[in-house]
């Protein structure tokens, strides 16, 4: 098992290309490809009751299988558990899925029941950092989520931390949130997938500041997938509810009220919210 340090961020339709413009790429790309991804579950979700996303990844004519754990964090950062292997075709290697200490804590059953259920199409292509405190690739991905014949765009930074400070996470996010319309984002590709595919998005309930900021920004990955104006309201209610002690919050609730609220002034409250949070 290794263990998986990353930040996930949501970009404007614009934040693609104003991203390519920023001054920390100018080393260009060091890796670019297609990655297609097959994501399974049990028909009844069991996986991802118990927070675990299982895939089998196609790059070029190589196979890659992964089960990643839900970890802890929150406001796009995340620690999570990662075992990763190599397989010789789309098959699941179930016999050494039942050896992993999360699988074989559902039961041997669960192994049977396991099948395709949504799928993930996109490019990547992945800068390597090396910042005076930490090794850092930045990954751009685009493309698309499948399921249940729907479909929503994947338009995704994800910072992964290679080697040091988990903090120069945060301050490279911050970096980029100067010049990119972006935000801090919660929901996983799985868990879009499985919301894609079930027709249903939750939100926790918990009462805490930190559950409250995870209640806005869930929010905000279902209004971007789903279009409904409801899930803006509800991030907005979750915002207000932290803004009786913090400023952020309250003018973040306050921009949701305009219909082009991510922006770049968007980005960089809601990361230095997420951030102060977090510490």
């Amino acid at each position: 098992m290794s263990e998986e340090i990353e930040m996930k961020l949501a970009l404007a339709e614009t934040g693609p290309e104003r991203l390519l413009q920023h001054p920390l790429l100018r080393g260009g790309v060091y890796d670019a490809r297609h990655l297609a991804n097959i994501y399974f579950d049990t028909p009844a979700g069991e996986l991802e009751a118990a927070r675990m996303a299982l895939r089998l990844r196609r790059h070029g004519d190589s196979w890659v299988q992964t089960l990643k754990t839900s970890g802890e964090g929150a406001g796009g950062y995340s620690r999570r558990g990662e075992w990763e292997w190599p397989v010789a075709s789309e098959t699941l290697d179930r016999a050494r899925l039942a050896e992993l200490p999360p699988i074989a804590g559902l039961g041997d059953d669960v192994l049977e029941r396991l099948e395709p259920r949504f799928a993930t199409d996109f490019e990547r292509r992945a800068w390597r950092l090396e910042l005076a405190e930490a090794t850092i690739e930045v990954a751009l991905d685009q493309g698309e989520i499948r399921a249940a014949g729907r479909r929503v765009p994947i338009r995704e930074l994800e910072l992964e931390l290679k080697d040091g400070d988990p903090q120069a996470l945060w301050s490279l996010a911050q970096a980029f949130a100067e010049t990119v319309p972006l935000r801090p984002a919660d929901a996983s590709k799985a868990a879009r997938g499985s919301a894609l595919l079930s027709g249903r998005w939750t939100l926790p309930e918990g009462s805490g500041e930190g559950e409250r900021l995870r209640r806005a920004l869930l929010a905000l990955d279902a209004l971007a997938d789903t279009g409904e104006d409801s899930w803006r309201e509800a991030a907005r209610e979750a915002l207000q509810a932290l803004a009786a002690g913090d400023d952020d919050a309250a003018r973040l609730a306050t921009m949701l009220e305009q219909a082009d609220w991510l922006g770049v002034e968007f980005g960089r409250l809601a990361l230095r919210l997420a951030h102060r949070l977090a510490a």
